[in-house]
């Protein structure tokens, strides 16, 4: 089936299809024209030391063709999407056909599927500064989290993460928005008996503890995890106090960190963007394993923002859905915006 954008008008862009020891075939996604595109051949086929388990012989007709006229209708089209599926060795044999696809890639937003092996095409795609690319074969790193809940609620009065916050404790909120099978180990650091007896009621691992500083907590949950889980490629600190953070947008920022952690070192940090396009830092933050030994020997008093300053070439700010998904609740004041924020969402 074709991807479609509306009940009635696909994506422009081609797919492909391959008849198994016959032949590839290239299909327009707006007209769903036909052309073949290359050819089984096990004799005259790549030779195996180049391309291991190719064996077709493209045909240059086909991408110099309807190849390249669908390109051209995509860019054309009054869509500002594309989608290809895919591009492989195939694809990378005709240089017109590679040049219009990066016209596309210039002047579309561009889902693109690609062959996970190597030619100077597909490398070349990969390596654009405004190209994500979504590793299926290796979707996730091993990722840990640790739920900041040690404040003392001085300002609000009371324990303000057992707070009601429509219907539940507030607490709730980021441990809903952490659960599942994104991360390979969370761990709540809390100095509050009542969130440890919430927390042990639902099976979630907590660590009470009474130690005054915010490098503490830092120190104690990611100790905690790395006993645990040493293989950790990346932790996320996240606050207990952020009831509309949205889990959707924990998911965005530990799979893009995935990506990108396979051949960097960054740091990224949720931030809200401002009416005029300037950068508002916020929390959850999410380190990469080569900043562990740092953040287990921060100085007292002093989190993560210490390595946020002595690296800042290093940061990604990965923008929030909604700038409420940074908002915290100091006070109770806070906390009613927040409640009725929700509701008008």
């Amino acid at each position: 089936a074709l991807p479609y954008f509306s009940d009635s008008e696909p994506f422009p862009g081609f797919t492909t299809q391959a008849f198994p020891h016959e032949r590839v075939e290239l299909i327009d996604n707006l007209t769903e024209e036909r052309a073949r595109v290359g050819s089984y051949d096990p004799l005259t086929g790549y030779p195996a030391s180049q391309q291991p388990g190719n064996q077709m012989t493209p045909d240059m007709d086909g991408f110099l063709g309807l190849g390249i006229t669908s390109i051209t209708r995509a860019i054309e089209s009054a869509s500002q999407w594309a989608v290809i599926d895919e591009l492989g060795y195939l694809e990378s044999s005709c240089p017109e056909f590679c040049d219009a696809v990066f016209r596309l890639f210039d002047q579309k937003q561009v889902i693109a599927v690609l062959r996970s092996q190597s030619t100077p095409f597909l490398d070349a795609l990969r390596a654009r500064n405004n190209v994500f690319v979504y590793d299926l074969d290796h979707p996730l790193l091993p990722i840990g989290c640790v739920i900041m809940a040690s404040g003392l609620g001085k300002r609000f009065g009371s324990d303000k993460l057992m707070a009601d916050f429509n219907g539940k404790p507030m607490i709730s909120r980021i441990l809903s928005a952490t659960d599942g099978a994104l991360f390979a180990a969370r761990i709540v650091v809390t100095r509050s008996r009542e969130v440890e007896a919430f927390c042990r009621e639902r099976n979630i691992p907590v660590l009470l503890h009474a130690m005054p500083y915010r490098n503490h907590t830092v120190h104690l949950g990611l100790s905690a995890l790395l006993r645990e889980y040493p293989e950790l490629a990346g932790c996320m600190f996240a606050l207990g106090d952020q009831p509309l953070l949205a889990r959707e947008t924990i998911e965005a920022m530990v799979i893009t960190f995935s990506q990108c952690c396979q051949t960097a070192s960054p740091i990224f940090r949720l931030t809200a963007i401002d009416e005029d396009d300037s950068i508002i830092p916020g929390n959850p933050i999410l380190f990469g394993n080569r900043y562990f030994e740092e953040l287990l020997t921060l100085p007292d008093n002093q989190g993560g923002n210490v390595l946020l300053k002595k690296y800042p070439d290093n940061v990604r700010y990965f923008p929030a859905g909604d700038p409420l998904e940074l908002a915290d609740a100091d006070t109770p004041a806070e906390l009613e915006q927040l409640k009725k924020a929700e509701f008008n969402r």
